[in-house]
């Protein structure tokens, strides 16, 4: 009886020792999470139940349990790295089955996909309005992000926000047309870069003129007017059909019409075969005070084509691109996934684990929402392996090994002793 009993001692210590070597073995392995042995004792059983006199029969090897505690993370530089500080699991496609895994050590193979070292690629939620400064995702699927090397497209500009102050000290011009080659019939000039459809640049100039000293009768008393006239590349563009728009100004210097700021310019074709252009220019917050013409801000919504020049990652997982002409545009978001039970998953290599029935279906969401934890970019998360516990276990288990094997040399002696007696 003795020898199976320390039998099963020599197997439960072996298992141990096994369990212990592979977690010192990956000690340095990213994103790899510790594991433990779990024994039971071994109790002979009858119909009528246990004898409250029976000896025990040994130990057994009921599980060996993975530890998801959190390893610490450390910074690498490497734009496509990611760690994840909390809970959750990155997801990645092997061939249309999910793996999960907490090693986000991430690269891009020749189809452009994004892709662990065993070419498992990475899924996401992809965005809907990619071009957002804020921009939502479809969470109702998962794909594979796959990047694009091709020129970001252009946008065209349809919007220029200009907040200019007007000198009212100015002299006053009279009412006339403006002419852009007689630098005595405007005040005051500014120019603009805008884009086509094409992303082509063109070179809008506002020319501004302070037409009256004394309003008319249909000007409110006290205010004072300027005309506008718009050229883009030399040409005249028009609004409303007038070469020239009106802006009244009151007393205290505040732009008064149009009363949306706003200037609706009619369409302008470019001589390069774009599309034509609808622009409209907003004034909103020029003034008329007494110190020099000049613009506070101006800008405009459009741009040219851009070469991709890098990629971010946010904490809450968003893959950015961003393009030569200083645009970015969300690639997808990042989708975790949780278990109820995570030391029901099964570890299928390469530090991956794969759904079972014990583990539960998955708890997908974005980083940083519910129990989820966030993404830590160009940082890689080290195994969580306790190297002075795991030496520890070994010097303990193998003296459980050397214990038993004690047993075993005992129980020997003690044979041959009855078989000496005989």
């Amino acid at each position: 009886m003795s020898f199976g009993t320390a039998l099963t001692g020599l197997n439960a210590a072996s298992e141990a020792l096994n369990v212990t070597a592979n977690n010192i073995a990956n000690a340095g392995t990213t994103g790899f999470k510790s594991s433990r042995a779990e024994f039971g004792d071994i109790y002979a059983t009858a119909y009528n139940g246990i004898s409250n006199k029976a000896v025990g029969s040994g130990v057994q090897l009921q599980a060996v349990t993975q530890q998801f505690s959190q390893g610490t993370l450390h910074n690498t530089g490497n734009t496509l790295d990611a760690a994840i500080n909390g809970q959750g699991f990155f997801i990645f496609s092997n061939n249309g089955t999910q793996v999960y895994s907490r090693a986000g050590a991430m690269q891009v193979d020749q189809q452009g996909y994004v892709v662990n070292a065993q070419g498992q690629q990475l899924q996401v939620y992809a965005p809907i309005n990619p071009q957002s400064t804020n921009p939502t995702f479809n969470q109702g699927s998962l794909t594979n992000l796959q990047l694009s090397t091709s020129a970001g497209p252009p946008q065209a500009t349809s919007t220029i926000a200009a907040s200019i102050n007007l000198n009212a000290a100015a002299p006053d011009l009279g009412v006339g047309t403006i002419n852009p080659t007689n630098t005595a019939s405007y005040t005051y000039s500014t120019p603009a870069t805008v884009y086509d459809s094409l992303g082509a640049p063109h070179t809008a100039i506002f020319y501004f003129r302070k037409d009256t000293t004394t309003p008319s009768t249909t000007t409110t008393p006290g205010n004072t007017t300027w005309q506008v006239l718009t050229q883009v590349d030399g040409t005249t563009v028009t609004t409303g059909g007038n070469p020239q728009a009106t802006l009244t100004f009151d007393a205290n210097g505040n732009l008064v019409t149009p009363a949306n700021g706003q200037i609706p310019y009619d369409a302008y074709s470019p001589t390069n075969g774009a599309a034509a252009m609808n622009v409209t220019l907003n004034l909103t917050g020029s003034t008329m005070f007494g110190n020099t013409s000049s613009v506070n801000s101006l800008t405009q919504n459009g741009y040219t084509s851009g070469q991709l020049a890098g990629l971010n990652i946010d904490n809450s997982g968003v893959i950015s691109a961003r393009y030569t002409n200083g645009q970015s545009q969300a690639l997808g978001q990042i989708a975790l996934a949780n278990f109820t039970n995570p030391q029901g998953l099964q570890a299928v290599g390469n530090t991956g684990w794969g759904q079972t029935y014990a583990s539960g279906t998955p708890i997908l969401g974005a980083p940083g929402t519910g129990s989820l934890g966030q993404i830590q970019a160009g940082s890689l998360e080290n195994s969580n392996v306790d190297e002075a516990k795991q030496l520890v276990d070994l010097i303990t288990e193998q003296r459980n090994y050397q214990a038993n094997a004690k047993v075993i040399t005992t129980a020997n002696t003690v044979t041959q002793t009855i078989i000496n007696m005989t």
